[in-house]
């Protein structure tokens, strides 16, 4: 072994091991030849920081790989410079699951970076999204954002996909694939995870875009209720719309719709402010359906509300994508997403509201921007699932000249272990389905809010 630890071809093929493995054991305080630091992602590109997440695995006797514990470092330079990249963080805390946030850097610089543990590089995962040669974690090279001009004036986490009450993941249908389970429960300490970074981060509100539970019992529906409560107020701390796992279920015997007694009737329009910032939230559940709908009494409360103030800057957050081209890019179709009536209809009416700018949806699990299907100046972005891997959120930050979206992984140990577990989901593709591009995670829009 050299500086960089064992081959590519060994470490894609210890890789493919462990993408196909439903559960990996815990991690060993064992020392393993060859150490591979693998799965190398930038999660997190900001004007002055950058978050880089990789695992380190080694082989047990059989030939698997296995997380291991070791620390964590990485270097870094201007790429404009010839020097080579100097050591700029580096924590001796031993862990399978590496977590490194860099700040104090330049805006709008390239940089190059070496991430290690134990000495040895941190190389992407067989992964698309991460190993192809023009991928920035490929390059070993980023560059900070540069970011809108003006002060900043709100900081909105934006989220979706708990599935409270879940207690397997990555299962698509009929329990295939195969999913996986921990203990405690998932969903619980992926929302902690959660609540404790918007609190980090100071967010003024978050969003919670649908699926809080996973099938809107009365359980599931009183617990996370609580468990929300037990960290913010309802209306001022934390806003939300209905998915369809939270849609009503007639054959329960305690309820009807168990999460609407708990949170908000069925297909009704929430409108919030924040200053002078507007909030609206959609139902878009349907009856019986993953794909959504928008009722008429909704859309047409919609409508009246952009119509009297067309030019007031707003957010509009709901479960179910909406655009042509999130139907056909997710695995579930275009029926998955909501309907094309109502999907046409929101557009127009963004058309005729100028100050409607983002659109937040989850329900796909994944993080991508799509294209709006009539011209129309509106950000549509699907964030990535609380629930499981990347498992995080989006930071919306709004400036006086645009804002930015930041894409976050939760940090506890928890968080970053299972995390780690279930990239493994789709038989190792999660990460090329679900992780997204770098600019589909971390962007700025120039945009006129001089006003708020």
């Amino acid at each position: 072994m050299g500086c960089c630890g064992a081959s590519r071809r060994t470490v894609l093929a210890a890789a493919a091991g462990a993408a196909f493995a439903t559960l990996l054991p815990s991690p060993v305080a064992a020392q393993f030849d060859p150490l591979i630091a693998l799965d190398l992602e930038i999660v997190t590109v900001t004007e002055r920081g950058v978050v880089l997440t990789w695992t380190t695995f080694g082989l047990d006797r059989a030939g698997r790989p296995v997380p291991v514990p070791a620390d964590t470092e990485v270097r870094l330079a201007p790429a404009d410079s010839p020097r080579e990249p100097v050591t700029v963080y580096h924590d001796d805390t031993r862990t399978p699951y590496h977590y490194a946030e860099l700040d104090n850097l330049e805006p709008g610089r390239p940089y190059r970076f070496l991430a290690l543990s134990d000495g040895i590089r941190a190389l992407p995962g067989p992964t698309l999204t991460t190993s192809t040669p023009g991928a920035p974690e490929a390059r070993g090279e980023f560059t900070t954002l540069t970011p809108p001009p003006g002060r900043v004036l709100h900081t909105i986490a934006l989220a979706n996909d708990v599935h409270y009450g879940e207690t397997v993941s990555g299962i698509v249908i009929a329990g295939f694939p195969p999913g996986y389970q921990s203990d405690p429960p998932y969903p619980q300490f992926m929302l902690d995870a959660l609540l404790a970074d918007v609190s980090a981060h100071d967010a003024a509100l978050l969003l919670l875009a649908g699926d809080l539970t996973n099938e809107a019992t009365a359980d599931e529906s009183r617990s996370i209720r609580a468990h929300l409560d037990s960290w913010g107020t309802l209306g001022t701390d934390y806003l939300v719309a209905r998915g369809n796992h939270d849609r009503p279920h007639p054959g329960y015997p305690d309820c009807t719709d168990c999460w609407g007694e708990h949170f908000l009737p069925r297909q009704q329009l929430t409108e919030h402010h924040l200053g002078d910032l507007r909030i609206l939230g959609l139902d878009t559940s349907a009856p019986d359906a993953a794909g959504g709908t928008m009722d008429r009494p909704q859309l047409d409360a919609l409508a009246e509300t952009l119509r009297a103030d067309p030019d007031r800057p707003t957010i509009v957050f709901g479960h179910h994508p909406v655009t042509a081209e999130s139907g056909f890019t997710n695995i579930g179709g275009p029926a998955f997403v909501l309907d094309r009536t109502a999907a046409l209809e929101l557009q127009t009416l963004y058309q005729r509201a100028p100050g409607v700018f983002l659109h937040h949806s989850g329900h796909t699990h994944r993080t991508r921007r799509t294209r709006a299907d009539l011209p129309c100046a509106v950000e549509f972005l699907e964030v990535g699932a609380v629930k499981e891997y990347p498992g995080g959120y989006c930071l919306l930050t709004v400036y006086e000249g645009g804002y930015r979206i930041n894409f976050h992984k939760t940090r506890t140990d928890d968080a970053r272990r299972w995390s780690s577990l279930t990239r493994g989901q789709y038989f190792g593709t999660a990460p090329d389905y679900l992780l997204g591009t770098l600019d589909d995670r971390n962007h700025v829009v120039a945009r006129d809010f001089s006003g708020l």
